[in-house]
């Protein structure tokens, strides 16, 4: 089964980020922060990680899933955002779900269509 991590924060996903090598299969998932009952701020994330979630057993049994929360709705509605200025992460919306250091992406609604995520997944 894929390996999970969970980060939170932008300094906390560029740290975690350094371990990997170009070698390395990573997926990311950037969403909205939780809030105290458990579910995202932003309903777009709470609708895609029922259909992302049981397509990780698709991945590679050695690939890394790292679950990022990138922060409150005012944060990430900042266009100064560090997720947003970072050119590798060149995030636009949320969610979005990437292959990492590879092409591969899904954005907004995409991310609930269980076809592209099956192919995100299982493409190698």
């Amino acid at each position: 089964m894929v390996i999970k991590h969970q980060v939170v924060g932008y300094e906390q996903f560029v740290e975690h980020m350094k371990q990997y090598t170009k070698k390395d299969l990573v997926y990311v998932y950037y969403c909205g922060s939780k809030l105290p009952s458990g579910e995202s701020w932003c309903i777009d994330c709470v609708r895609a990680w029922p259909v992302i979630e049981p397509k990780l057993s698709l991945a590679d049994e050695s690939a890394h899933f790292v679950y990022v929360e990138c922060g409150d709705r005012a944060f990430w509605k900042d266009m100064k955002c560090p997720f947003r200025k970072d050119p590798s992460t060149k995030l636009m919306v949320l969610p979005t779900l990437v292959k990492w250091k590879q092409p591969e992406k899904l954005e907004g609604d995409q991310c609930e269509k269980p076809d592209l995520v099956e192919m995100l997944f299982s493409d190698d």
